[in-house]
């Protein structure tokens, strides 16, 4: 058998060198690209040349296991495959790994998708690949970057992307798969080099591994040829763009639509990996294939059933060679089909291959890779002529070709005269189109604002929640905190009863507030002005709704009344064993920098939160260090102050929070791509101070000015690292009270007021001397008949103790029970 290469290596000059199966995986061919004057064409790949199904998908896997040998078991890797000749081989690539997400780039552009990222690919006739991810963090976390290519030639496509995407999300692995590598040894060392001063490692993997050698006129010799081939295919011939005489049973030129196939198509299920491919995605599609080839196979003539038998031969019997076309970058779905098909149909000769908009000179000779080109215009939307290869060679004629698009590309182009299914018809005797639903990513969600939802105003804060306010999720305390404590339901399923302060409580609260307010004002713009100075000069504010809320839209007021700053300001839910609400961080990694986000808390209690959060970002290009209002536990470096003093935010719940109730999780009200919930208590209108303590602080701002610089300055010098002492002194006050469990002790004046407002406490430790800032805590404590006990050397100003009448199962790390042990 000849090499399909050896026609252009004899007249360029070209050579092959390296591991013997090379020629098993490439063959050559022109085109004229004024970078590159010659092709390599994968016998493998589904793209220019026709293959059997299962030969494809070998070779994928073959290459993801490689891979998968390199990393181990343990790496939670993310495939990156290249349009538009990579889509399918990526895809495989991931199946090979096993659990391995997947996504390719793509040259389509979709409305309403922003792309995450973009890098070009220098020698290629289509130079831009955008990246379209529906979940914008799927090219942030910290495990290894699988990028798969069908030939890693300079490595200079490689470079490109990855120093985008590790401008964005540095990672400390990437791993560069290619069904061949045939690198000089100069472009090796460019890799090394840069890998080097990236500060990450690059491997390579790939089937075959070689070089290319090319005489140094070779673009002048391939572009003198290119022309001469071109003339000479000017004239009529049944090879090359000229059309092939009819086919019995069909005109040549007729306006033939073809019969279509009507697939069940699973709903969910994406048509391919252009905005990603999860092993859920997966799972739905090895679900579905056998129908959708028992569907192809009865159009095609083929038995319903496994059972029955192929019609005999005559009218309606099956054909023997059939030919499935995916068309671009719609290559994995239409291949695996080919596959399960050819299981379905053993007796029928099943090939595979893809359209392409890759501009190939056609030679009829058996030494050359493209034998036929079969010209037509792009039907998806694009501009610009699209071609298949070795479809039209008069030796290999198939007897029928099924034509797979998705409904994007089911445009009256693909249809009409001169279009790909009338061009195809002329070179078979049986045409059918299979329609496939295109993957459109729902909306993302967008921030609600007040004041449909909060009393606050709309500039002051975008809550990533989702308005659950139709719902009826209160329970009684008592019957919550042993729902919780039993182990029956997490704490985040349900929402406390909204106390009702009564007026002496209200009274209080507004003593509070005025005798606190300048010190709150303090407090915001030493934060403030330390975030600026240290983490970012336009950061995108995020609070942990609810009780960071009311500090972030300070935050966001002291920037613009020192700075004239118009901060973003985002509120989203945190829940602790639970983690951060991840849809949330899609969102904003989709339309900020993450580096430039910076989390707000009110107050550290023993630092649960914190812990929480740095858990949460663990892999994420978000930064997990919280700023707060208040750090009494020592669990940051970034605070307005360590003093444990009552922040008159803490004294109410949804009241002085914009009247949105705590933040709720449930698997039946929240799925995995939307925002966690709340509720907006619009009918305690009547009872809401929102907006009057923000003004209230807010207008101690001209005041503390001094205050704060000689604040900033001091703590600029300081030794802020965390000591996490409260959380210390928490294991203590567990162990001496006989607790047992540190999640039933909330120290400090804010963690306090919360046990006494929703749950179930047992008794109120007060430091001796604390005097008129725990006021408000007294009077709670009197009228849920809790006692206060004075206790000395206590580091906090008051620590509440949650009643451990439910101890065998009380509330543990994860929100859940904790059970005897």
């Amino acid at each position: 058998m000849v090499w399909p290469g050896q026609w252009v290596a004899d007249r360029l000059g070209v050579r092959l060198t390296g591991d013997a199966r090379l020629p098993e995986l490439l063959g050559l061919a022109l085109r004229r690209n004024p970078r590159r004057a010659h092709l390599l064409v994968s016998t493998v790949l589904g793209k220019h040349v026709p293959q059997r199904p299962d030969v494809i998908r070998r070779a994928g896997l073959e290459l993801g296991a490689r891979v998968g040998e390199l990393l181990g078991p343990a790496a939670d890797a993310v495939v990156l495959g290249y349009a538009e000749t990579a889509t399918g081989l990526g895809h495989c690539v991931a199946d090979g790994l096993g659990s391995a997400r997947y996504l390719h780039s793509t040259r389509r552009a979709v409305p309403g998708m922003t792309p995450v990222g973009g890098f070009e690919e220098e020698h290629s006739h289509a130079t831009s690949h955008l990246l379209l991810p529906s979940d914008p963090g799927l090219l942030t976390g910290a495990g290894p970057l699988v990028l798969v290519d069908d030939e890693l030639s300079t490595g200079r496509t490689v470079r490109n992307t990855i120093a985008a995407l590790h401008a964005g999300a540095p990672r400390e692995r990437y791993v560069v798969a290619a069904l061949v590598d045939v690198r000089d040894a100069a472009d090796r060392a460019e890799l090394a080099a840069f890998a080097a001063e990236l500060g990450a490692r690059v491997d390579v993997v790939a089937l075959a591994t070689g070089e290319v050698a090319l005489p140094d006129d070779v673009l002048e010799r391939g572009s003198a040829l290119v022309s001469e081939q071109e003339r000479a295919h000017r004239a009529p011939s049944p090879s090359g763009d000229a059309p092939a005489p009819p086919v019995p049973g069909r005109g040549g030129t007729e306006d033939a639509t073809a019969p279509r196939v009507e697939l069940d198509w699973p709903a969910g299920l994406p048509d391919g990996g252009r905005h990603g491919f999860t092993p859920a995605h997966r799972e739905l599609l090895e679900a579905a294939l056998p129908d959708l080839a028992r569907q192809l196979a009865t159009a095609l003539g083929g038995p319903a059933e496994d059972r029955e038998p192929a019609p005999a031969n005559g009218d309606g019997a099956q054909p023997h060679r059939i030919l499935l076309l995916g068309t671009e970058e719609l290559m994995y779905t239409p291949l695996r089909l080919a596959e399960e098909l050819q299981h379905r149909l053993p007796q029928a000769e099943i090939r595979f291959s893809t359209t392409t908009r890759s501009p190939v000179v056609p030679i009829g000779h058996p030494g050359y890779a493209i034998r036929s080109r079969l010209t037509f215009p792009a039907h998806d939307g694009s501009e610009g002529e699209r071609y298949a290869y070795n479809i039209a060679d008069p030796d290999t004629r198939f007897d029928a070709i099924v034509t797979l698009v998705d409904d994007t590309a089911d445009t009256p182009r693909l249809h009409a005269p001169g279009g790909l299914l009338t061009t195809l018809a002329a070179h078979t005797a049986k045409v059918l189109l299979a329609v496939i639903p295109s993957y459109r990513p729902r909306p993302r969600p967008e921030p609600l604002r007040g004041p449909a939802f909060s009393s606050y105003d709309p500039e002051d804060v975008g809550w990533l929640l989702q308005d659950l306010s139709r719902l009826t999720l209160e329970a009684p305390t008592e019957e919550r905190e042993e729902a919780i404590q039993s182990g029956g339901a997490h704490y985040a399923e349900s929402l406390p009863m909204e106390y009702q302060p009564s007026e002496r409580y209200q009274a209080l609260y507004r003593e509070a507030l005025d005798a606190s307010a300048t010190r709150v004002a303090q407090a915001v713009g030493t934060v403030t002005e330390t975030v600026l100075a240290e983490r970012s000069r336009r950061p995108v504010l995020v609070s942990l709704a609810r009780a960071g809320t009311p500090v972030g839209i300070l935050m966001r007021r002291w920037a613009r009344h020192a700075h004239g700053l118009d901060l973003p300001h985002y509120a989203v839910s945190i829940v602790r064993g639970r983690g951060i609400d991840t849809a949330a961080l899609r969102w904003l990694a989709g339309h900020h920098d993450p580096a430039d986000v910076v989390f707000v808390d009110g107050w550290t209690g023993k630092g649960a939160i914190t812990r929480e959060l740095a858990q949460a970002l663990r892999g994420t290009p978000f930064d997990p260090r919280p700023a707060v209002l208040a750090d009494p536990g020592h669990c940051v470096e970034t605070y307005g102050t360590r003093d444990d003093f009552l922040i008159p935010s803490a004294c109410l719940n949804s009241t002085v929070s914009g009247l949105i109730s705590r933040t709720v999780l449930r698997p039946d009200l929240v799925g995995p791509d939307d925002f966690h919930g709340a509720k907006f208590y619009r009918e305690l209108a009547g009872a809401d101070v929102s907006r009057s303590f923000l003004e209230t602080v807010t207008a101690r701002f001209p005041d503390v000015h001094e205050e704060v610089t000689l604040a900033v300055k001091k703590l600029a010098a300081a030794d802020r690292t965390p000591t996490w002492s409260g959380w210390a002194a928490v294991e203590r006050i567990s162990e001496e009270y006989g607790i047992g469990d540190t999640n039933l002790v909330k120290p400090g004046v804010g963690e306090t007021t919360r046990v006494l407002l929703r749950r179930v406490p047992w008794k109120i430790l007060a430091r001796r001397g604390a005097g008129t800032e725990l006021g408000h805590i007294r009077l709670l404590a009197e009228q849920r008949g809790v006692p206060v006990a004075e206790v000395d050397g206590l580091p906090y100003n008051c620590v509440g103790l949650i009643h451990p009448r439910y101890t065998r199962g009380a509330t543990g790390a994860d929100g859940q029970a904790v059970r005897d042990r």
